[in-house]
């Protein structure tokens, strides 16, 4: 099996680093054109940017960017890192591609937003690219609302399901069963929220993959920008936030 280059790493790396700060500045943009609400007379958020480095044997690190009480965002992280090294022992044998070797590399960016207006859903995403003697994407998104909209819903998955069905047309309905899996409630008897998408070990043909890998976050940021600007001008009670 021919693993992944130098250059293919870093067009991954790259790759992250640009979406990360296409989401923050997306996401700044949003805080300055807030201008109604119980908010709107808060500074504007700013994304505060911490460097983050591994240690203990291991490379790497990344960035990450915190905004706290902003006037539509509550708390949003946007993380990217790229880290190498080697998987604990106890790890390891969760790992595929670790049997003769625990030596990794990978690529990735998470984001967890949850807002101000209790309308607006909590959002979150995360894209991944994993070397070990194996190679694969993953990553995915859902949406969990405080209260329920229908079309919210269906506009969500529409465009989850359109993103999909340009790459391969079994793969919303394989991504969207593996989302509705992970995030299962037992509690409840029900998915997490929304759901969303969900999709992990992809490894068919890595220029394909990875192109899907970056349509994923493409898409992800369109959702959130639609999501949160229809909804963070509407009124909301106390009572919509305590519940």
């Amino acid at each position: 099996m021919v693993l992944a280059t130098q250059k293919q790493k870093e067009e991954v790396k790259k790759w992250f680093s640009n979406l990360r700060n296409e989401i923050c500045m997306s996401f700044e943009d949003i805080e300055n054109n807030q201008s109604t609400g119980p908010y709107c007379d808060l500074p504007s958020g700013k994304f505060e940017i911490t460097e983050t480095k591994r240690d203990g044997g291991n490379g790497g690190g990344g960035l990450m960017s915190v905004m706290r009480g902003g006037r539509v965002f509550e708390k949003v992280g946007v993380n990217i890192s790229t880290v190498n090294g080697r998987f604990d022992k106890n790890f390891k044998n969760r790992i595929p591609g670790t049997k003769k070797s625990s030596k990794f590399w990978a690529s990735g960016i998470s984001v967890v937003a949850h807002f101000q207006n209790p309308k607006i859903p909590s959002l979150h995403f995360n894209t991944r690219y994993i070397i070990t003697s194996k190679e694969w994407f993953g990553g995915g998104m859902d949406v969990t609302p405080c209260i329920k909209d229908d079309k919210q819903k269906k506009y969500f998955h529409q465009e989850l399901k359109k993103m999909c069905s340009n790459h391969n047309k079994n793969y919303y309905k394989l991504h969207k069963l593996n989302c509705d899996k992970y995030f299962f409630l037992p509690h409840r008897n029900e998915p997490r929220g929304d759901g969303g998408i969900f999709y992990d070990y992809l490894n068919s043909d890595w220029e394909k993959d990875f192109l899907y890998t970056k349509d994923v976050g493409e898409v992800f940021l369109k959702i959130a920008k639609n999501i949160i600007k229809k909804k963070m001008k509407q009124k909301w009670t106390k009572k919509d936030r305590e519940k």
